[in-house]
């Protein structure tokens, strides 16, 4: 296939636009970018598509999220509003995950996918949580992800806020997930798996060193870390000693682990994720939305920390996390000159791409000979001058959700013309529409009961 007609914004280092030049895809792979006349010559016998003068970049890429959530819009929590987030979990997400069948797994994945799909999001990294339908879940999920196209890194959250067998259950999922995705199947080249953990405040010692000596020695970890105070101040009336330094002990920070949030850090805490290698992801909505505060995350890059954009289940149009992320931390710290465009650049795209190409072994997010071929057609009309240095700032101010047109993956189109390819969308809004009124009825029954 020969995509020509086109401006293409490869985010390589240094970052590139060509005007004039065409894509040519082989399999799932960017084959050779060039000259549109001579690419086109070169290959007569090519599928040629016209991309009709718009942009095409790489897809973009959300570092954290929860597809189990997607049910949560509009849901009326009982009672007074929560006044802090140890409250919201407890009246929103610990009911709402208990209330969710197999079925509601599928659903509640499919219909985020047709979000991200619509949006230009083409790989996802879930964290997933269903206390009263462990066993299989992933598999479901993993099922929505082969169903789309899209790339999806999976895992179950491991805790003990359900007893022993929960816990012990949840083990075992990720052990079956990590085992399905090492052996070759359909869907293995879109497939990645991590092993899950909630958060330090609902692991306790023996939880911990289990999973650390269960989970397979090549697998990192993805957990929530310090995101409200609580977070520490449980880990320290456990352990006497910080979340960070406690995860340390038992194995936890490695080169291919996420830690999600981090709010709450010390120094030394960011110096031990720098050492570790580790990764940190920033959902700036989700932060603003539980009321948490920010995490320092322009000092953790200045440490050496690796540092992704994630959006913890919010909309999967990353453009509007690039924009909180710009823009909040102005406010937060009441500095127009904090968060940088180039900086919020540096994590939602330069970051993700590497830990996404990391987690899969495949070059991910760039439009480089090689790469893999996930991009995406954006329908925008700049009326400034365009250049591979001001992107960030076009972008950031003039972006909108609506102007992706096509959406592609391994060089498959998932979306062409704003039109889904690979998933029924009427069919699965209306199943989703059925199955969400029944997660409502368990949930306010959860509710009352706890109550």
């Amino acid at each position: 296939m020969i995509i020509y007609n086109c401006k293409i914004n490869t985010w390589d280092l240094p970052n590139q636009l060509f005007d004039g030049h065409s894509i040519r895809i082989t399999g799932s792979q960017i084959s050779e970018i060039g000259p549109e006349n001579e690419v086109i010559e070169k290959y007569p016998d090519d599928e040629k598509v016209d991309a009709g003068g718009q942009l095409v970049m790489p897809g973009n890429i959300c570092a954290h999220t929860h597809f189990y959530g997607t049910f949560s819009r509009g849901l009326a929590i009982p009672g007074d509003a929560p006044k802090a987030f140890p409250e919201i979990l407890e009246k929103l997400w610990w009911g709402l995950d208990r209330a969710l069948s197999l079925e509601d797994v599928r659903y509640s994945a499919l219909v985020c996918i047709i979000d991200a799909i619509r949006h230009g999001t083409t790989t996802l990294i879930d964290h997933h949580a269903s206390p009263n339908a462990i066993h299989g879940s992933l598999n479901e999920i993993a099922e929505a992800v082969r169903l789309s196209g899209i790339r999806g890194c999976l895992c179950y959250e491991v805790t003990d806020r359900n007893g022993m067998d929960g816990m012990l259950a949840g083990v075992e999922e990720n052990i079956q997930f990590l085992k399905r995705i090492s052996r070759s199947d359909d869907c293995n080249c879109r497939l990645a798996g991590l092993f899950g953990l909630h958060a330090s405040l609902t692991l306790s010692d023996k939880t911990l060193e289990y999973c650390t000596t269960t989970a397979p020695s090549s697998a990192g970890f993805h957990i929530h870390i310090a995101e409200h105070e609580s977070d520490q101040d449980d880990s320290i009336k456990k352990s006497g000693i910080r979340v960070v330094d406690r995860l340390d002990q038992f194995g936890i920070l490695q080169t291919n682990s996420i830690l999600v949030h981090a709010v709450h850090l010390d120094a030394r805490e960011i110096q031990l994720i720098a050492k570790s290698g580790g990764w940190v992801t920033h959902q700036p909505r989700s932060n603003m939305n539980n009321g948490v505060g920010l995490g320092d995350v322009e000092s953790m890059l200045r440490a050496g920390v690796r540092v992704g954009l994630g959006n913890d289940g919010f909309s999967n149009s990353m453009w509007e996390e690039w924009k909180t992320a710009y823009l909040v931390h102005k406010l937060w710290n009441r500095d127009p000159r904090r968060m940088n465009g180039n900086t919020v650049v540096d994590m939602a795209v330069y970051q993700n791409s590497s830990l996404v190409s990391t987690l899969y072994k495949k070059k991910i997010g760039v439009l480089v000979p090689g790469a893999q071929a996930d991009l995406i057609f954006v329908d925008y009309k700049p009326f400034t001058e365009l250049t591979a240095g001001n992107i960030p700032w076009h972008i950031l101010f003039g972006f909108h959700d609506d102007m992706v047109t096509n959406t592609m993956v391994a060089g498959k189109f998932l979306m062409r013309d704003r039109k889904l390819i690979t998933l029924d969308e009427n069919e699965i809004l209306n199943r989703a529409y059925e199955l969400s009124r029944n997660v409502y009825k368990r949930y306010y029954l959860i509710m009352n009961k706890g109550e």
